[in-house]
């Protein structure tokens, strides 16, 4: 592949990255249970029995959602730049932590909003949901991890790619065709014998 190929086709996995990063901020924001604090007479916020386990949920879900889109993305980019070689790995690490870095704020904005803003707004009997954020942003490693893994798997496992004709066409008659040690020859094999 050219350069200016190679950079507009990077163009393009990257909108798709922002897409799927997008895509899973919907996912995220609709699907994580957060904990809520109820405002007592006194204005004391007490968090509701079990909150502090679905505290860790939203950062469950977010590597969850991480472990399918960058698996998604890197088979994406190994099918577009194996030719570019060890640079793919690369590629498709970048994609996969951009969209989870796009999950991560698109989810934000999602939320509830700033949390210490609508605690002070509240009136005793109000529940108020935590804040929709990452606690432990570690969890994009997942994503990245994810992203790089196809790429890593197919290189190792797949066929050999030729850089300048794609992937190396199988040699007809050679050891794996035929189960033996040695290659067979053209000279070697006998004309087919008429039939009686």
């Amino acid at each position: 592949m050219e350069t200016p190929r190679i950079a507009t086709w990077i163009g393009v996995l990257a909108g798709v990255a922002a897409a799927v990063g997008g895509l899973g901020a919907l996912v995220w924001w609709r699907w994580t249970p957060l904990p809520t604090y109820h405002i007592e007479v006194d204005s004391s916020a007490v968090m509701a029995e079990g909150g502090q386990q679905l505290i860790v949920a939203a950062d469950a879900l977010f590597a969850v959602i991480g472990l399918f889109a960058g698996l998604l993305l890197g088979a994406l980019a190994w099918s577009w730049f194996k030719w570019v070689g060890w640079p793919a790995a690369i590629i498709a690490t970048c994609a996969g932590l951009g969209a989870g870095l796009v999950c991560w704020g698109v989810g934000q904005l999602l939320g509830p909003g700033p949390f210490d803003q609508r605690l002070a707004a509240a009136r005793p009997g109000d529940v108020v949901p935590i804040s929709l954020q990452l606690h432990a942003p570690s969890a994009l490693a997942v994503w990245a991890f994810a992203a790089v893994a196809p790429t890593l798997f197919a290189s190792s496992l797949g066929p050999e790619v030729d850089k300048r004709r794609g992937p190396a066409p199988a040699v007809p008659g050679s050891m794996a065709d035929h189960g033996g040690t040695e290659p067979v020859r053209s000279s070697d094999r006998s004309p087919p014998r008429p039939s009686d």
